[in-house]
């Protein structure tokens, strides 16, 4: 079903027993239903509803590209800092929201749950509701639109969501930090972390000793904090074209397996030797740390199912269950769950 309004959207949950939301699918497994499930698409479910470029908001359907926000974003200079992931392949804004993921630029700015301000859903019992707001300053109470972030639509159909947005800063320029090796690369991780540069971004690669960092500023600021970076770091700084195809490249996952499962697993920089060594024990397994070491992500060949985990986490694409590792459901997101889908519509946060 493609419903193409709220409303319609409304309608077709009320007409079904058991529920699953589905974007464009570019976080597939978690858009695989289960018998008996019927998915709903909001890909229908698509356009800026409103846009408030000196307010810094916009609210636009659930359905709606990535691309075409960033897009428009762009034409006033501004852009969704945390880079969300996938833009490239055609991810919407519901499922990007649905899917809690963030890409490099959560860093510095925060990822998806800190830009989200309100958000217009559908409920278990079929009900169009609206919580939060329009604008950055809200009424107080339960921040109920941050709970939709990596719901993966256990709780209600996204049908339209207001976020925050930032001015895209003036320059930007990316290093490469030479790293001995996975030691190293926590040392460097650590250290970038705690300086004074305020990074936009800092990642690591696992097939490579390096750590790459990202700022982003007024050029002439910019000349002053490379050269230190590099006067303290052996490394280099990226060309212009390097550097983009470098963070094209993480944002849409370029590194992993095409076709192959990819799964993003919850870490510590104290934890990303271990992650490298249980990334390595997997056959023919490419990985990537994210966050400054707070994100890991691992791809395996088609056909094969990831290994089981040692750390929480999700499958995006490939064979296996949703969640990976331990999971723990907290009180408050069972009570939430049982008052937003009391006769279980949508699937459970443990399915």
């Amino acid at each position: 079903m493609s419903p193409t309004t709220p409303e319609e959207l409304a309608a077709a949950v009320r007409a079904l027993p058991r529920v699953l939301p589905v974007g464009a699918g570019t976080k597939a497994r978690l858009a695989a239903v289960a018998p008996g499930v019927t998915p709903v698409s909001t890909r229908a479910l698509r356009g800026i509803v409103e846009y408030e470029p000196d307010e810094f908001t916009f609210t636009a359907r659930a359905g709606t590209p990535l691309a075409e926000l960033a897009a428009v974003l762009a034409e006033r200079g501004q852009y969704l800092p945390f880079d969300p992931p996938l833009a490239t392949a055609g991810a919407t804004l519901g499922g990007t929201v649905a899917a809690g993921l963030s890409g490099p630029g959560r860093w510095r700015f925060g990822g998806v749950r800190d830009f989200i301000l309100g958000a217009r859903f559908v409920d278990g019992e079929g009900r169009l509701l609206r919580v939060g707001g329009k604008v950055v300053k809200n009424a107080a109470g339960f921040d109920l639109p941050k709970f939709f972030v990596g719901s993966a639509g256990c709780c209600g159909v996204l049908a339209e969501l207001t976020f925050k947005v930032f001015p895209r800063p003036a320059a930007t320029r990316t290093l490469r930090l030479t790293a001995r090796d996975a030691a190293d690369q926590v040392r460097l991780l650590r250290v970038c972390a705690g300086g004074r540069w305020e990074l936009d971004a800092l990642e690591a690669a696992v097939d490579e000793p390096a750590v790459f960092v990202r700022l982003g500023a007024e050029e002439a600021a910019l000349g002053p904090l490379v050269a230190e970076l590099l006067g303290r770091f052996p490394g280099r700084e990226l060309v212009t074209a390097e550097a983009a195809e470098l963070w094209t490249t993480v944002t849409g996952f370029g590194w992993a397996h095409p076709g192959g499962a990819l799964a993003k697993v919850l870490l510590t920089s104290g934890e990303v030797p271990a992650f490298v060594t249980w990334v390595r024990a997997q056959a023919g397994a490419r990985a990537w740390i994210g966050a400054g070491g707070n994100a890991g992500y691992v791809s395996l060949p088609p056909a094969r199912p990831v290994a089981v985990s040692p750390w929480a986490g999700a499958l995006l694409r490939g064979n296996g269950p949703r969640w990976l590792g331990p999971r723990r459901t907290a009180a408050v997101m069972a009570a939430v769950k049982r008052a937003l889908d009391p006769a279980g519509r949508f699937p459970d946060f443990e399915d």
